[in-house]
């Protein structure tokens, strides 16, 4: 099995081009998605983080903007956080793992991918990507979002400029979408012929 490390900064894209890899009939892990599971109504980390975090959970689960609140621009309480959330979504890795192992290949989307060394437990890595006044239109657009928080969320990422340096292969998606559809089946034929960069 190949395992293909997709990343990419807040409003690059990352979602629609997993969404691509799964629609060639690659097994796509969504660490976001496996989060909020863990996080959601009757989710396995509610005790924890509600213990860590008095008042940020009730019955829908974690109260996101309050959460948020508490441990944005506060690195110990990130790390508090990080400490009860990453060793959950290890174990949902697994799962996924062990769930596709006679697949040829699988995506891990995870945004943090190089920022948390997990380029290290991939064979291949993807950076999705577009250009900084596309992406901050994207993130903008998005409820609750401001220029700030955007701010504050690009300081915890690596700049994209590092990530395309690092990265196996980068697709852009500023350009029509079948651009983009064409560079994820340009990624999964090389990843099967075993290519590299």
């Amino acid at each position: 099995m190949k395992t293909i490390g997709l990343t990419g900064s807040i409003g690059m894209g990352k979602s629609t081009v997993a969404a691509m890899f799964a629609d060639e009939g690659v097994a796509v892990f969504d660490a976001d998605a496996a989060v909020r599971a863990l996080q959601g109504p009757n989710g396995r980390l509610l005790p924890a983080i509600e213990m860590a975090f008095p008042g940020t959970t009730g019955p829908d689960g974690v109260d996101r903007a309050e959460l948020g609140a508490r441990v944005f621009g506060k690195p110990d309480e990130l790390r508090r956080l990080e400490a009860i959330v990453h060793p959950a979504v290890g174990e949902e890795r697994a799962a996924f793992l062990a769930r596709h192992a006679d697949e040829a290949m699988v995506v891990f989307d995870v945004p943090l991918l190089f920022e948390t060394g997990g380029d290290r437990t991939v064979d291949v890595t993807v950076v999705v990507s577009s250009d900084a006044a596309t992406q901050a239109a994207r993130v903008l657009a998005r409820p609750d979002m401001t220029k700030e928080r955007l701010a504050e969320v690009l300081a915890r990422q690596m700049p994209d400029a590092d990530k395309r340096a690092l990265a196996d292969f980068v697709i852009r998606t500023d350009c029509p979408m079948d651009q983009t559809r064409h560079a994820v089946r340009k990624v999964i034929a090389c990843v099967s012929a075993n290519e590299g960069r």
